[in-house]
């Protein structure tokens, strides 16, 4: 494995504790200002969006666990895909579920800030 792609596994564990820890700060440091996220219920973020939804409380993201993560290496750009097991309160109403997840980073400037996520529930 490449050391980006290494280097990116370990970058999204982070974001993905940032969220769980609601860190606004960090995850506005690791999310591309033009970001796409979206959610295994087809529901589409922005940066400012989804940033927006965890400071406010709306969403609030229990855990993110990923496994089975693999990267493929694309020099500016690293694309991951894994498993992520979820705990998610949105609106008050609790959601724990496997998504299925690939996850773009690119490099921007020598700072790599992840630009897409697109995630698809695990069937029970």
């Amino acid at each position: 494995m490449s050391d980006n792609a290494t280097m990116v596994i370990a970058l999204d564990k982070e974001r993905m504790e940032a969220m769980a820890q609601g860190d606004i700060g960090k995850l506005n440091e690791m999310l591309c200002d033009s970001l796409v996220y979206t959610h295994s219920t087809s529901r589409i973020d922005s940066k400012a969006s989804l940033i927006g939804d965890i400071a406010s409380g709306d969403t609030v993201y229990n855990s993110v666990v990923p496994s089975e993560v693999n990267a493929q290496d694309l020099g500016d750009a690293v694309v991951l895909t894994g498993v992520a097991q979820m705990s998610v309160t949105r609106n008050r109403n609790l959601n724990e579920f496997a998504a299925r997840f690939s996850d773009v980073y690119q490099n921007q400037n020598g700072t790599w800030r992840m630009v897409a996520w697109q995630s698809t529930k695990v069937p029970d």
